[in-house]
């Protein structure tokens, strides 16, 4: 008996469909699946509550709260970058804060890497409370599998300032990539586990992802405790967040995904924009040495960026430094405008969520951070 033409189109389908699912691996199925990262992905995966404390310090608000103004463009530019928060505080209190698309100051959201830049201050913690010795420990103390040549030559210093010279590809637009793997994997620890050093480190700027995740990794086996139980301890307790956040898993009680995935909300994400103003201290209490802070916000100059062959002007310890209008600004940094600002002359924190950002890069910044900084500093001048 002949299948008809629209039967047999539909059992290829089928057949190729249950191959696909046969074949595939669990990290391209899922890319294929969600098809694009977005910020409530903590929806889709695992998580692991990072509890806060029982003395909250919520933010104060301003005698002019929220009385000023935005421009016509400048709400453009937060609109048209399709925006969820813009928070901006002075001198403690919250002068400025505007939210959209149902979002609120409670609403969790993705990080993504601006993750990043609080891996590097758990670092800070970690030598602060004798779990590392210093930043020029090495990793293969940490990580078996960094013991043995080439690997045995990586420092703690090469990730935190992501001159590790791994193998890591960093790409956000091939299914295969290393950071699709990581992103939707199961298994994040054998991933960068199996990384190789192929260049030198500690001598040219590259940003990698698995960096980060090397980085949580050595705080893990250091600390003994999970990364979201630390950065409770060390962060949200003694900084008085308000809520809890969460820090996305590689599967049910996993490892997180350090590099990207810790969901919290505007305000809370402020207090760790907070603690860099601060240099460490809060509530007269040194949370994270003033020096590792300051050497973290600091460019590391000493290395060669990989891209352009010029000396590193733009990042530190896991945290990039903007030079706006004269003033070198170090803040985090996530792929769709997650923005932690810390502006020093103002004594202000501004912080940018959203769903997108700027294509367009200056000095390596995405051109939008310019003009929330803009924007921000009008305000806070006025």
């Amino acid at each position: 008996m002949k299948l008809s033409k629209k039967k047999l189109i539909i059992t290829l389908a089928i057949a190729s469909s249950a191959l696909f699912y046969l074949v595939t691996p669990s990290y391209l199925k899922n890319a294929v699946i969600y098809l694009f990262p977005g910020i409530d992905d903590y929806t889709i995966f695992s998580n692991r509550k990072i509890e806060i404390g029982n003395k909250v310090r919520p933010w104060k608000t301003a005698d002019n709260y929220n009385k000023l103004k935005l421009k016509k463009k400048e709400r453009e530019t937060l609109e048209n970058y399709k925006s969820i928060a813009y928070l901006i505080i002075k001198n403690d209190s919250i002068l400025y804060e505007e939210y959209w698309d149902n979002y609120s100051n409670s609403s969790l959201s993705n990080s993504f890497s601006a993750a990043k830049s609080v891996v590097g201050l758990l670092i800070g913690a970690a030598i602060d409370d004798g779990y590392i010795k210093s930043i020029d420990q090495k990793v293969g103390e940490f990580i078996p599998e960094f013991n043995n040549p080439p690997n045995d030559k990586l420092k703690i210093k090469h990730l935190l300032t992501m001159s590790s010279g791994s193998n890591w590809d960093e790409s956000y637009t091939s299914p295969t990539s290393l950071t699709t793997q990581a992103y939707y994997g199961n298994n994040i620890t054998g991933l960068v586990s199996d990384l190789k050093i192929t260049d030198v480190p500690g001598k040219y700027f590259s940003y990698k992802s698995g960096d980060t995740q090397l980085l949580s990794l050595v705080l893990k086996n250091a600390t003994e405790k999970s990364l979201s139980d630390y950065a409770s301890e060390k962060l949200w307790k003694p900084l008085g967040c308000e809520r809890e956040a969460l820090w996305s898993l590689d599967k049910n009680n996993g490892t997180e995904k350090a590099y990207c995935c810790l969901n919290s909300n505007a305000r809370d994400f402020a207090k760790i924009g907070e603690l860099v103003l601060k240099d460490g201290l809060i509530n007269n209490k040194q949370i994270i040495s003033k020096d590792f802070i300051q050497s973290a916000t600091s460019p590391a100059n000493y290395l060669i960026d990989s891209d352009d062959n010029k000396p590193v002007n733009h990042y530190g310890y896991q945290w990039w430094i903007i030079n706006h209008e004269g003033d070198k600004i170090p803040y985090a940094r996530g792929i769709l405008g997650q923005y932690i600002f810390v502006l020093k002359k103002e004594n202000a924190i501004v912080v940018r969520l959203g769903h997108k950002r700027s294509k367009n890069l200056i000095d390596h910044h995405p051109s939008d951070c310019y003009e929330y900084l803009t924007t921000a500093k009008r305000l806070l001048n006025k």
